[in-house]
């Protein structure tokens, strides 16, 4: 399979999994009284709205190069939290809304296989294309379920640990902030040192499981 062939059947579940996943935290901001991204132009599924030229681009174009696990960031949508009625309240379910968009572009992906091939509609396109859509669907359930479980542990800036900010008590809660900017120095470690193995083995099970 050529570079390129590989980089299309990638790319759009990988920009669209980021991308979905950033607005769909600015529309529960704004459900709970937050317009901060929509007053930036950041609740669209424009991709180019949220692109990180370093964790949109480069890495995992890298990634694809050296054949290694493909993953990404897009620019975080900006939520100030102060403009909740209650901040706890609205943070937990601002911080879920990212995973739980996640799951369901997942689930989406997988429909769209089924469907693809329920109605034999690889009989109407070529051979090369039907393994790129294949390719392509494959990716999208993959790289969402990984998103979702990923965001989901509890270590700040992570989605999980936001929901643990937001559950906590205020003493608690400032230990959590102070911890925060050290928190991608114990994701990196956790994938260095295989920690978070079985938790790709999952995502891969889960994968097949949905295709």
């Amino acid at each position: 399979m050529d570079f390129l062939f590989q980089v299309i059947a990638i790319a759009i579940p990988v920009i669209y999994a980021i991308t979905v996943h950033e607005v769909a935290h600015g529309l529960i901001a704004k459900g709970f009284g937050d317009f901060t991204a929509s007053r930036q132009g950041r609740l669209t599924l424009n991709p180019i709205a949220h692109i990180d030229l370093l964790g949109t681009v480069i890495l995992p174009a890298l990634l694809i190069y050296l054949g290694g696990l493909v993953f990404g960031w897009a620019k975080p949508v900006p939520v100030n939290p102060y403009n909740f009625k209650n901040r706890n309240r609205g943070m937990f379910f601002v911080a879920l809304a990212g995973p739980f968009a996640n799951l369901m572009m997942a689930i989406m992906w997988s429909i769209i296989f089924a469907l693809y091939f329920t109605f034999s509609m690889q009989s109407l396109v070529t051979e090369r294309m039907t393994e790129l859509f294949s390719l392509m669907c494959t990716y999208g359930v993959f790289i969402n379920l990984l998103l979702m479980f990923f965001n989901l542990l509890p270590i700040p800036p992570l989605d999980g640990g936001r929901v643990l900010r937001s559950v906590v008590s205020d003493k608690n809660g400032l230990l959590i902030d102070q911890l925060e900017p050290y928190g991608i120095f114990a994701v990196v470690g956790l994938l260095f040192f295989g920690i978070l193995d079985p938790l790709f083995s999952l995502v891969q099970s889960m994968t097949r499981f949905m295709l």
